[in-house]
């Protein structure tokens, strides 16, 4: 009886185990992408009336980006599910000009963000770009 009660626990925390995992290595917009944005984005988007009619501060920035055309290409902002089809990500990379974007790679700082934002901001994207 306790072999049989030792072997179904290994077997359920083998199972267990990746989906915590995954859970963990999880995007998530509160925790990982609005602390980004508003770091790094909000100070020159901060009420939606600047250029790009962007609001990226915490309150703002999910319902700016996600399912919303940009004004400056034929692209989503944000496209759940679509990296590559997402022009926030885009701008970013300074790909955005490939798309038939307008203007300068984001943010204006000069300084682009580093590969590990980007790749955070990609995964939240790719996994479906919840709120």
């Amino acid at each position: 009886m306790i072999r049989y009660r030792s072997t179904a626990l290994l077997l359920l925390a083998l199972v267990l185990i990746p989906a915590v995992a995954s859970a963990a290595d999880e995007v998530s917009f509160a925790r990982d992408i609005a602390p980004l944005l508003n770091a790094r984005c909000a100070s020159c988007h901060l009420t939606g009336q600047e250029d790009g009619n962007l609001a990226l501060h915490p309150g703002a920035a999910w319902a700016s980006l996600v399912n919303v055309p940009s004004v400056e290409s034929s692209l989503m902002r944000v496209k759940p599910g679509s990296p590559k089809e997402s022009y926030l990500l885009l701008k970013l990379e300074g790909n955005h000009l490939d798309a038939g974007g307008t203007g300068r790679q984001m943010p204006l700082d000069g300084t682009p963000l580093d590969a590990t934002a980007l790749e955070r901001i990609r995964s939240w994207i790719a996994g479906g770009a919840a709120k």
